[in-house]
């Protein structure tokens, strides 16, 4: 089970075929409820990024290079896309993946087939919460 950033790189690294990072930055409004311990708010895509695992260093080095497309993100959605034939996916053949996760979180459709981290590398979990995406 893939329940860290690390853990994903190395999985990915481990693939019978070469793998593509698709990476999502997002932007968390979020507000209280008067259930404790709940926050509901809403989450706005705000850059995609596609990268080899290889690319990748550490969730620290990915922050460093995230933060100059963007300082103004509080998570990322991360996804895998395989390659075929011993080559990994283009950066032109990952784009509609990257697409369709912007689309899946501004519409938002289940986002569980997504890892979740915040700046921290801390897994977070949504949960769908009528219209918003309890965080």
């Amino acid at each position: 089970m893939i329940s860290s950033f690390q853990d994903l790189l190395t999985a990915a690294k481990t693939q019978d075929q070469p793998q593509r990072l698709l990476l999502l930055l997002a932007k968390a409004d979020s507000s209280t409820t008067k259930r404790p311990g709940v926050q509901t708010g809403t989450i706005t895509p705000i850059a995609c990024v596609d990268r080899l695992p290889e690319e990748i260093a550490s969730f620290e080095s990915f922050v460093a290079e995230a933060d100059q497309v963007s300082d103004s993100w509080d998570m990322v959605f991360v996804a895998s896309l395989g390659g075929a034939q011993g080559t990994a996916p283009s950066s032109e053949e990952a784009e509609p993946y990257l697409n369709k996760m912007a689309n899946d979180l501004a519409t938002g459709q289940d986002l569980t087939r997504y890892l979740v981290l915040d700046r921290a590398a801390n897994v977070i979990a949504l949960q769908p919460s009528k219209g918003f995406i309890a965080i």
